[in-house]
Formats: C-alpha cells, structure tokens, sequence
C-alpha cells in the first residue's frame, strides 16, 4: 500500500533535512580529523579491506536472488552495497580499537604492522573519529538505501529496517567494544551466523521484494555457516594467545573437535545449497557453483593438516570461496 501524497512530500523534506545535517557532519569530520596523510596507508590497513569478500557474499545473494523475482534501482542496489561494506568496515575498526583497550591482543600483535593501535602507528583518537565516521557513513548509505526502495521512511517496513540497521551498527562495535563485548564470551559464532548469514542475505533480498520466502533460508544458512567457518579458523588459530582473555568455541570444545565442528559447518553449508538447488533453482547454470567444491575439499585438507599460525593460508581460501559461491549463485539467477 502506497503512502499518501501528503506522507510522501514530509518525507521528502525530512529525508533532505537529514541529508543536509549528514553533509554538515561530515565537514566538521573532515576539518577536525586533522589525519596526516602519511598515516593514510594505516588507516586503509586497519579497515581490512580483505575482509569485505566474505561481507559482500551474502548481500549480494540477496540482491541476485530478489532481483530475480522484482525490479530493483541501480540506487538501492548500491547504497546496499555501500552499506554493508561501511558496516564491515566500522566492525573492524571496532575490534582492533577493543582489543588494544582490553589488552586481549598485546601479546599476538604487537609490532605487527597491520595492527596500527599495537604498533603505535594511529592514536586511539584516531581510531575514534574513523569509528565516528564509519557509523555515519552507515547510517547515511542505509537510509538511502531503504529511501530508494520504498521511497518514504515513514511506512511500517521502512521503520522496521531502520530498526534493524540502528542493530546492526551496534552488533559491529560490540563484538570486541563495550562492557561487555559477546565476541569474548562465546557469542561469535552465533552473531555471525545471524548477520553474515540470515541478515544479509534474506535483508538483500526483501530490499528488493519487500517480502520474504521460507526457501531463503537454506542459502542464507549455508552462507552462515561459511562465514562461522572462517570464524572458527581464526579462533583456532589463536588458541594459545586467546586462552587468558577470550571464551571461544574451540577453547571450549578443544582443537580436535573444532575442526569436527567446522567440517560438520562446511558439509552442512553444501547439504543446504543441494536442497535449495533441487527445489528452488532459478536456472540449470546455477548447478555450477558444483564446481567450487573441490577449493572446500582443499581448504578442509588444510584445517585438519595445519595447525597455528599455518591456519592462516586457509582463511582466504574458504572466504574467496564462499565469494564466489555467490556470484555462481546469483548471477545465472538473473540472466
């Protein structure tokens, strides 16, 4: 149901109201930063942007998948996108800021130049402004974002995603932030599953179609259990140094049956992908996202092969992997 004339031209006029103020804001952020530009590399270095794969691979799913079924604006398709980059961006910056304040990660980092708190290289003033200025940027593309899809923000669903933006901006800085951060009680996993997996792709999809099918979530799980695997990787590659300061699953459950744990994510993720392709497949050239399989077979190989800091080689394996699964995935659904 489409809103009123007169809800549409208050809209309107409050949507440029903010834009302004979000333009404003960003001046000042720009003229109170002060960030000299030989600090500019660390900067891009602390946003690991080599994470943004696996961040991408469920919205873009989504959007595939919903653009199959509705149309979609060139606009809200990348403000989606923008928004999730910004999103991944504010979690990393959030992490490294929360592990260098409580200490977690002094031992295992320090002097690593990818870790420019550790090492000295930016300021926790630094970090704060470029934490201030992602939250913003996420604010602003995911407004406009749900602005170009429903054109009003007024309406039930558009406040309902506003909702859940405003989450996910918090769930991204409470991973390692606050008083209580769920990324060092044992809540990673579940967290991730969620936003990585439920979130970003059945919320790519409803961006476009404004609804939902019970069928999403066979491959938003599957892409859930991908992203806890590349989680789980990294838990169990930090083991030794996350024993005094962290609760995780494989400190839990020991090195052996974490990597039955994350054999049983990898199976599982295909059985769900199987099951969606026999019953919901678009077209017949999605069926070649069979031929990724064997880079899972390796990067299983390699989990149970590999121990400690060798873990690390496997990380960019399974999350280019999964990237790639969601391009095979959703472009032929489109064609």
């Amino acid at each position: 149901m489409k809103p009123s004339a007169k809800v549409q031209i208050y809209s309107k006029r409050m949507f440029l109201v903010w834009l302004v103020r979000f333009a404003r804001i960003f001046v000042f952020l720009r003229a109170q930063i002060g960030l000299k530009m030989n600090k500019a590399k660390y900067i891009v270095k602390s946003m690991r942007l080599r994470t943004l794969p696996l961040s991408l691979a469920g919205i873009l799913l989504g959007l595939f998948l919903g653009t199959a079924h509705s149309q979609a604006s060139a606009a809200t398709i990348i403000f989606a996108l923008l928004t999730t980059v910004f999103l991944q961006i504010l979690s990393n910056l959030s992490n490294e800021l929360g592990d260098f304040k409580s200490g977690t990660d002094a031992g295992s980092h320090t002097g690593r130049p990818d870790y420019s708190l550790q090492s000295g290289l930016l300021t926790v003033r630094d970090f704060r402004r470029l934490i201030i200025a992602a939250i913003l940027c996420s604010c602003l593309f995911g407004t406009l974002m749900i602005w170009y899809s429903y054109g009003t923000l007024l309406a039930p669903q558009p406040l309902v995603l506003l909702l859940l933006g405003a989450a996910a901006v918090v769930a991204a800085m409470r991973y390692t932030l606050g008083p209580k951060p769920y990324g060092y009680r044992g809540w990673g996993d579940l967290f991730v599953f969620i936003f990585f997996g439920l979130v970003s792709v059945m919320g790519g999809y409803f961006i476009v179609c404004h609804t939902l099918s019970w069928c999403l979530l066979l491959p938003a799980s599957a892409i859930g259990f991908f992203s806890i695997g590349v989680l789980n990787v990294n838990n169990i590659r930090d083991m030794d140094t996350d024993a005094e300061t962290r609760v995780t699953v494989p400190l839990i459950i020991g090195e052996h049956n974490a990597k039955i744990y994350h054999t049983m994510l990898i199976c599982g993720a295909w059985v769900l992908l199987s099951i969606f392709l026999a019953l919901h497949a678009h077209s017949s050239w999605q069926w070649l996202c069979l031929c990724l399989l064997p880079l899972y077979i390796k990067h299983l190989h390699g989990v149970w092969t590999l121990s400690g800091r060798q873990l690390d080689r496997m990380l960019p394996l399974l999350v280019i992997s999964t990237f790639l699964l969601s391009l095979f995935l959703g472009i032929p659904a489109v064609l």
